[in-house]
């Protein structure tokens, strides 16, 4: 598997390297200390299967490379490397397509269970951040009970469930239609209904609503 691990400081490269070698020993990882290298990178590459990109670049905000990286190359998975892990900045990163959020001073083995989940299909987001500002989206209204509730038990289907993975991975209703050979008005109504049954409003609430609740959702096939 090819990776890029885009950050201007060498230290930093330096430990995802080794946290990425650890978790494929056949990992090809590549570098970039900035959104120009990144670019060029991706170019040569673009058989990519993970970008880990830095919050702050030199010559790029790493939010609107981000953006610019989910819209032209869509099939490449991206999660954003941060120091900061505020709620906000963790909403901003998810809602403009990234399959989650690792905070750098995580340790070596939060890293390698972060990076598995997001290989895995699922979409990784800091504990801390799941509780903090009232100003950012909510998690579920309702009071978060002892015994986790299920898929099932909050009423979802488990073509829903389906639906709900893929929408974990930021992919677009068209892309869901496409994966599991539905029609987009069928797509559309089992979105609703995920919404529904999460109490949220939107899919970066749904994102936030999932890692609360502790699912680790496989998107179909895998």
């Amino acid at each position: 598997m090819k990776f890029l691990v885009v950050d201007d400081h060498a230290l930093i490269r330096e430990a995802m390297r080794g946290v990425l070698s650890e978790l494929c020993s056949d990992a090809i990882v590549l570098e970039a200390g900035s959104a120009r290298q990144a670019a060029d990178a991706i170019g040569q590459h673009p058989d990519l299967a993970l970008i880990l990109l830095d919050l702050q670049l030199p010559d790029r905000d790493g939010v609107e490379l981000l953006r610019e990286l989910r819209a032209q190359h869509p099939a490449i998975s991206v999660v954003m490397l941060s120091a900061f892990s505020g709620r906000d900045t963790v909403v901003k990163a998810l809602e403009a397509g990234a399959l989650g959020f690792i905070p750098k001073t995580d340790t070596r083995e939060v890293l390698l269970g972060a990076l598995r989940l997001i290989l895995a299909g699922g979409t990784y987001i800091p504990p801390d951040a799941l509780a903090r500002g009232a100003a950012a989206p909510a998690v579920p209204s309702r009071p978060m009970p002892e015994k986790r509730l299920t898929p099932t038990e909050l009423g979802l289907t488990e073509r829903q469930v389906d639906v709900l993975a893929l929408m974990m991975q930021g992919k677009s209703n068209k892309h869901i239609c496409r994966d599991l050979d539905l029609a987009e008005p069928t797509v559309k109504n089992h979105v609703s209904a995920i919404l529904k049954a999460l109490e949220v409003s939107n899919r970066t609430e749904a994102v936030l609503a999932v890692a609360a609740l502790g699912w680790e959702l496989r998107p179909p096939g895998r």
